[in-house]
């Protein structure tokens, strides 16, 4: 008996073995292999597309380094005073080396610059900021006679995408930057072995005052090594990594190459970098985790199996645990139920739940006493997203759920909307006034500073309140009026909270209204115009700059003040357009006193383009103003928003020759870093705390504070809003090097410019 009961048990398990053990690792190892192939093909393809990517941006890198070689020379080379200098018998190569050859090398990076004359010989060589002899050009004549050629119209070649080439104009994929009068040729070459960019433009008056030569004018020839600066460029802008110059397409392990093709002759060079390999990198990563986890999932299923194997020889025991996974399975059910009414990161109730709360307190329609519905939105949630990542941005969420549930009391909910937007309901309080102060916690729980990743951050919150009684209406409407209200709190400075009231519906309206009136003002022309306000020397007797401020004078609701329809402008685009016309308006008020700066305030809206540097010192050259007489003023939003972009912006017009000053500073989330990684020129102490010198004694100790750190980094230091003798006696005691206020004089329209100067004058 006992023989039979152990045959029967092994048959059993053979028969256990073969219907489930061996199905079932079978199908856990193809799974297995799948889940690993598709990781590692998705590595590879990561891998593929970051390797085009860079590729791409190289190209473009270079394209643009193309385009960019012949703008810069068309600064010079189409420009009146050169060709007249050019013509004297005997040119003053000093004034040429001051105004062609240096400010070619020193701004836009040129290594060589030559003029060649109507036969074209060498009669002028630059080579990196210092005059040598015509005769080492020499040294360029081969590379740069094919170029020569199609720049004299006697090569009939087709133009590629970076030419203006005589009677044929641009190719149909053309990227050139140039005015159409520009005639030239542009190329990669190779110099001596070197592969470089080089431009050969054709020199010509920009005005009719001096008669053009066709067929006979000179010849600029610039040129651009791309084994200098350039590959350096690439790492610091582009991020390609440990770029540089291979006369053959030798490359290592983990590099990519591009090949230098001349659209005239043979390869230049190659181009090669360390490639970006994210795939390899996260498959690297991952590795060590997904063997522990494959070793964690064949011991998960072995102890499957022997539960299993237990289960069938105790029928028993498997009731018992058929019954435990019963309960399991109503304890996931109420999971379930949960996460349909839960915010899953943080555990808070989600819309769903808040808006059934909600429907539920407005049914039973009892209220003694006050109670309200609140909007809160994180500011400046972005900047920890982009300098943190989504890990630090999430880890913020929580922080910032656990201190509002902090300041509600049992009866009240929190819930989480989505994003960084979170709703409150607050019950049975007492009066507003309760609610107020429950609102005033929060702002001031979430102005404290949050420890993400080890970083301190600083966010703050604008929150909006529909109360009841005072509101009126559904949950939609209730959630309306909130939404309204915080709006009002964010156009108020942010990091507040605010109370609907009906005045705010009129106000939503009159922007609207003011929306459309401002397009309209564009368009026509007449009711916006640019005055001018002066800014002083220290001492208040001599006016060294203006800055230029826009003015609208609206038909039916008179002077509008620019913070009413700035953030209008900048919300709907039309800031640009604003923009570029205050800016020429300024360079023409720059060409009629050239012994003054002009400051030009830019919106951080504007620093979203990708193209802001170019069109700016388009503008300026168009308009015949220099870059030396525009001093550019943005605002600390700037440099928080958009980094990265905005550095690079700033980077180019600071090369280009404009002055760079922060405005409002102190205001915002002033610090060290943010002034050594962006380079200014000047701070300007905000107005108001000049207004509080006198009136509050931390005024005086910022004041102070701002001036030592702006003269210990090199920085001049700017003081607005000056109204009184007594500020400017404490701010010329304090350091300041300009100031600018009513004390002095308000913003002036252009005419009135001159009256103004010379009662400055008498003054002095």
């Amino acid at each position: 008996m006992r023989q039979a009961r152990l045959q029967l048990g092994s048959g059993s398990g053979r028969r256990f073995v073969a219907a489930v053990v061996v199905p079932v690792v079978a199908l856990a190892l193809a799974l297995t292999w799948f889940a690993v192939s598709t990781v590692r093909d998705a590595a590879a393809q990561a891998d593929r597309v970051s390797a085009a990517r860079q590729t791409q941006e190289v190209r473009l890198a270079v394209n643009a380094a193309l385009d960019e070689l012949a703008q810069s020379q068309a600064g010079v080379a189409i420009w009146s005073p050169l060709v007249g200098q050019l013509r004297r018998p005997r040119p003053d190569w000093a004034w040429i080396d001051d105004n062609v050859g240096v400010w070619l090398n020193y701004v836009f990076q040129h290594d060589v610059d030559a003029i060649l004359d109507a036969r074209d010989r060498p009669v002028y060589v630059m080579r990196d900021g210092v005059r040598v002899a015509p005769a080492r050009f020499a040294a360029l004549a081969e590379a740069a006679r094919p170029l020569i050629a199609a720049a004299r119209g006697r090569s009939g070649d087709r133009p590629n995408p970076h030419e203006r080439l005589p009677r044929t104009g641009t190719s149909a994929d053309t990227t050139v930057r140039t005015s159409p009068r520009a005639i030239h040729a542009t190329d990669l070459v190779a110099i001596a072995g070197r592969p470089a960019v080089m431009s050969v433009m054709r020199i010509i008056p920009d005005t009719d005052t001096l008669p053009e030569t066709p067929g006979a004018e000179p010849l600029l020839v610039s040129v651009r090594y791309l084994d200098t600066g350039f590959v350096r460029d690439l790492a610091k802008i582009e991020l390609v990594a440990a770029a540089r110059i291979e006369a053959a397409p030798a490359l290592r392990a983990g590099e990519h190459g591009l090949a230098l093709r001349a659209s005239r002759g043979a390869v230049a060079g190659y181009l090669v970098w360390h490639a970006d390999e994210p795939g390899r990198a996260v498959w690297r990563s991952m590795a060590p985790g997904a063997g522990m986890a494959l070793a964690a999932l064949l011991a998960t299923l072995a102890a499957l199996l022997a539960s299993v194997a237990a289960l069938m020889r105790h029928n028993a025991r498997s009731l018992r645990r058929l019954a435990a996974a019963h309960l399991e399975l109503q304890a996931k059910e109420a999971q379930a139920h949960h996460l349909a009414y839960h915010d899953p990161l943080t555990g808070l109730p989600n819309r769903a739940f808040f808006n059934a709360a909600v429907d539920q307190h407005l049914a039973e329609g009892r209220w003694p006493g006050a109670w309200a519905v609140l909007l809160a939105d994180l500011d400046r949630f972005k900047q920890v997203n982009d300098t943190l990542g989504h890990l630090g941005g999430d880890q913020l969420i929580q922080e910032v759920a656990a201190r509002l549930q902090a300041r509600i009391g049992p009866g009240d909910i929190v819930a989480r909307l989505g994003g960084d937007e979170f709703a409150i309901l607050l019950r049975d309080r007492p009066d507003a006034a309760a609610i107020d102060a429950v609102a005033a916690a929060m702002v001031e729980a979430l102005r404290a500073p949050f420890l993400i990743l080890g970083t301190n951050m600083f966010i703050g919150g604008s929150i909006g309140i529909a109360c009841v009684p005072g509101c009126a209406g559904d949950r939609s409407e209730l959630m309306r009026m909130a939404d309204i209200a915080m709006y009002r709190a964010k156009l108020e400075g942010r990091d507040s909270h605010r109370f609907f009231s009906p005045d705010m519906d009129e106000s939503v309206q009159m922007r609207r209204g003011i929306e459309q009136d401002l397009r309209e003002a564009i368009a026509r022309g007449g009711d916006l115009r640019v005055y001018y306000q002066p800014q002083m020397d220290v001492s208040g007797t001599r006016v060294i700059g203006l800055e230029a401020l826009l003015r609208w004078h609206h038909p039916s609701r008179g002077l509008l003040s620019p913070d009413l329809f700035i953030p209008i402008a900048e919300e709907t685009g039309m800031i640009r357009t604003l923009g570029r016309w205050v800016l020429r308006d300024a360079c023409a008020t720059a060409r009629a006193f050239p012994d003054l700066s002009i400051a030009v305030n830019l919106s951080a809206v504007q620093f979203r383009t990708p193209d802001l540097a170019a069109e700016l010192i388009e503008i300026v050259r168009v308009e015949g103003a220099r870059p030396a007489q525009i001093e550019l003023e943005v605002t600390e939003s700037v440099l928080l928003d958009n980094d990265g972009q905005a550095r690079r912006a700033l980077t180019e017009l600071r090369r280009a020759g404009f002055r760079i000053a922060l405005d409002d500073f102190g205001t915002g989330y002033s610090s060290l870093s943010y002034l050594s990684k962006f380079e200014v020129d000047k701070i300007k102490i905000d107005r108001s705390f000049t207004k509080r010198l006198g009136e509050a004694e931390d005024a005086g100790a910022i004041v102070h504070a701002v001036v030592r750190l702006g003269h210990a980094m090199g920085l001049a230091v700017s003081a607005e809003g000056v109204e009184t003798r007594e500020q400017r006696d404490f701010l010329e005691d304090a350091g300041c090097n300009e100031l600018q206020g009513f004390l002095f004089s308000a913003a002036v329209p252009a005419e009135a410019l001159p009256a103004l100067l010379r009662r400055a004058r008498r003054a002095a």
